[in-house]
């Protein structure tokens, strides 16, 4: 293709890639180097019968003018980065002088917010999305084999979890762990024990959030896996079936290579989105015990009168560094693959 011909195909997407994701990654980035301005204080005198007492206030005229004058507020260079919210240098240097053990030093640092955040994130995106992998191929696999009558009756209620909004998904699931729902009701008829709660504890709080983010991702890999089924080449299948390969034979050594390169989109796809998981920390209110990096950037923005954009910014770019760390592996050895097979 000439280079003039490609640049003209390429000019939209490339535009809409600047104004929709470099722009605003830019943004991010930029205000992440700022912090908010410095409150303007006062002292007000108040005076009852007994006497008068001087106290400090927040001038909220002021302070609020001060802001419009100046809405990126204070430069606060990579400061941000480096404070006890986020990578905590300091805080992190202190723990490794002050323990003894690697164990305590652990346990210090995953005490920290962003570390505290980043182990609940890493364990919801490593658990949930090998998951997602195999039941979304199974599935498929299932689903491939069923006679036609009944086939697309199958297929919607597979998808139905994906069709769910997230925060409406994990709400109805909070609801019906609930001691008075149907599964935390159950559970505590099975167990005999009236004051069993799903919600009481930590680990069983991280384990329902991953079972719901299987629940609700594995319709997307297994729609992805049996569109890839359908491209299956016939002509070994059925040289294998006549050399009399078991189905298991056929599916290792025919359908698994043919949908590596599904499987390679599924897990990026899989691996980004779990690493932004938000919804159902919300819709659990697990916000006690279950923290993720995107529910520190929410934290940061709802507060009305102190927004945090600079902390917001910082918690951002943080993530999307460690979406790319995610991927690298994975793109690293796609590259080479793709190199081998030219």
């Amino acid at each position: 293709m000439p280079h003039k011909t490609f640049f003209w195909f390429f000019f939209p997407s490339g535009l809409a890639m600047v104004l929709f994701i470099g722009l605003p990654i830019f943004s991010s980035f930029f205000q992440s180097l700022h912090i908010e301005p410095e409150q303007i204080l006062i002292e007000v005198e108040t005076c009852d019968p007994f006497g008068c007492e001087t106290e400090v206030q927040v001038d909220q005229e002021a302070t609020a003018l001060a802001r419009a004058e100046n809405p990126l507020g204070r430069f606060n260079g990579l400061e941000t980065y480096k404070d006890r919210n986020h990578l905590a240098f300091g805080e992190v240097k202190e723990a490794w002088v002050s323990t003894n053990n690697f164990s305590d030093f652990m346990k210090k640092v995953l005490n920290l917010p962003f570390y505290k955040s980043l182990l609940f994130t890493l364990t919801f995106c490593f658990s949930v999305t090998p998951c997602v992998i195999v039941l979304g191929f199974i599935v498929a696999l299932s689903v491939n084999v069923l006679a036609k009558s009944i086939k697309g009756m199958v297929i919607f209620g597979t998808i139905l979890p994906m069709i769910v909004t997230p925060l409406i998904g994990s709400l109805v699931l909070f609801w019906m762990i609930d001691s008075q729902g149907i599964l935390g009701a159950t559970i505590q008829i099975i167990f005999d024990d009236p004051n069993l709660s799903l919600k009481s504890s930590k680990k069983l709080t991280w384990i329902t959030l991953i079972i719901y983010g299987i629940w609700h991702n594995t319709p997307f890999a297994f729609v992805v896996f049996y569109a890839g089924l359908q491209t299956v080449p016939q002509d070994p299948m059925e040289a294998a079936v006549i050399d009399g390969a078991s189905r298991s034979q056929r599916v290792r050594h025919i359908v698994l290579p043919h949908l590596y390169p599904v499987a390679t989109f599924i897990a990026l796809i899989c691996l980004m989105d779990n690493f932004r998981v938000f919804e159902p920390i919300i819709g659990f209110s697990a916000e006690g015990v279950a923290q993720s990096l995107s529910w520190m950037i929410y934290k940061d923005l709802r507060n009305e009168t102190l927004m945090l954009f600079g902390s917001a910014g910082a918690t951002s770019m943080l993530t999307i560094l460690g979406v790319g760390i995610l991927l690298t592996p994975v793109l690293i050895r796609t590259w080479k693959e793709f190199k081998t097979e030219r």
